[in-house]
């Protein structure tokens, strides 16, 4: 067995990526889309977390999952040697199901890690239509185009799936995600009138996230409609990152986003407001963690995960970090947010508290800083 601990394992994991054996068992891959595109989810010990199966870095990767024995346990190998046991999350029995006029439940939410029900409500973005202005890691339109979702989902029909997927499932919490629409509220509008018609037919935590609204009312709107915490994401966190990554996204400057969490933050509260950044797209382990510490200092959640490339998008030949890089940056960002006070399972819904997309929460708990010899 591997002498990592399980904090650097799933770190190893998530930037090597993973080979499979059998890739059908447990619950469907995802591919394309908002989210965890082209990852698996594996639970290991009692963590469950989103490992990449279908990345260019996870077509090499040394990690390879054999078939689950009878028992569903899988053994993973390096150089074939035993490092770990995982297990595989079952599929989704929502999934079986279709609303009255024919759409797929699993074409209007999906499920994340175990027990998180995600959606991107607005399946269609004003920055993916032109290639100029398109953030290049983006594939919010592959699952579209691929006829694996719907381009708007309805109130009534989120409300539906949700019910189900919370009775049939045991989902604990949801996240709405959107495209961001032309207007002015940046999405905030339709994560508004989901999370109105959710919240009336079943009483589930809602994550809801967008750009950052032009007018700051807008988060006491959402936090009125039943949005119990928000996600505003930098992605990357230095302006030249962001220019040559995101040039669409980047026209919104980043004193428009420490404006918007300031506000945010006086209605969800400490810790109930999150930002995504993806580390590797070129902004240095020292510049992550300055954001971190300003974020932290305002009372934002620092969701911090290793940047997969995913197939058919600009940056699918980009090199996803490698572990002592991003360990570099967690474990110190992790004893950073403990200090804060804050903690990812305080967070009550969203991708900070599922975490299963980074072992930042994993880190979280060990306190220590210091940064192990990882395997290259």
């Amino acid at each position: 067995m591997s002498n990592l601990s399980p904090s650097d394992l799933i770190n190893e994991l998530q930037t090597h990526g993973m080979r499979l054996v059998d890739p059908k068992a447990g619950q469907e891959s995802r591919r394309g889309g908002a989210g965890p595109s082209d990852h698996k989810a594996v639970t290991i010990g009692d963590v469950t977390v989103m490992i990449p199966v279908h990345t260019a870095p996870s077509f090499d990767s040394p990690y390879l999952v054999e078939a689950p024995d009878q028992l569903g346990t899988a053994r993973v190998l390096r150089d074939g040697d035993e490092v770990a046991r995982v297990r595989f999350p079952s599929r989704a029995r929502f999934y079986d199901l279709s609303t009255a006029d024919g759409i797929p439940y699993s074409h209007i939410a999906t499920l994340h890690s175990r027990d998180v029900l995600a959606t991107t409500v607005l399946q269609t973005c004003i920055r993916y239509e032109s290639r100029k202005k398109t953030c290049q890691f983006c594939s919010i339109g592959q699952s579209l185009a691929a006829g694996r979702t719907i381009a708007h989902k309805t109130p009534e029909q989120l409300a539906e799936v949700a019910k189900a997927a919370v009775e049939l499932d045991g989902v604990t919490h949801m996240v709405l995600t959107t495209g961001t629409p032309a207007g002015k509220d940046r999405g905030a509008q339709v994560l508004c009138d989901s999370a109105r018609a959710i919240k009336a037919a079943v009483d589930l935590p809602l994550q809801g996230q967008c750009e950052p609204p032009e007018d700051d009312a807008w988060h006491q709107r959402m936090f009125d409609a039943g949005i119990d915490a928000l996600g505003m994401h930098l992605e990357a966190v230095t302006p030249e990152v962001r220019a040559r990554i995101m040039p669409g996204k980047a026209s919104v400057p980043l004193e428009k986003y420490f404006s918007s969490f300031e506000a945010a933050v006086k209605v969800f509260g400490r810790g109930q407001v999150s930002t995504y950044i993806l580390a590797g797209l070129g902004d240095s382990a020292e510049a992550v963690l300055e954001m971190g510490e300003k974020l932290c200092a305002m009372g934002v959640y620092p969701f911090v995960v290793p940047f997969v490339p995913i197939s058919g998008t600009p940056l699918e030949s980009h090199p996803a970090p490698d572990a002592r890089f991003m360990a570099s940056i967690l474990r110190p960002l992790g004893a950073m947010i403990s200090a804060s006070g804050m903690r990812s399972g305080d967070i009550k819904a969203g991708c900070g508290k599922c975490g299963a997309c980074s072992a930042l929460s994993t880190y979280e708990k060990l306190g220590a800083p210091a940064v192990p010899e990882l395997r290259p």
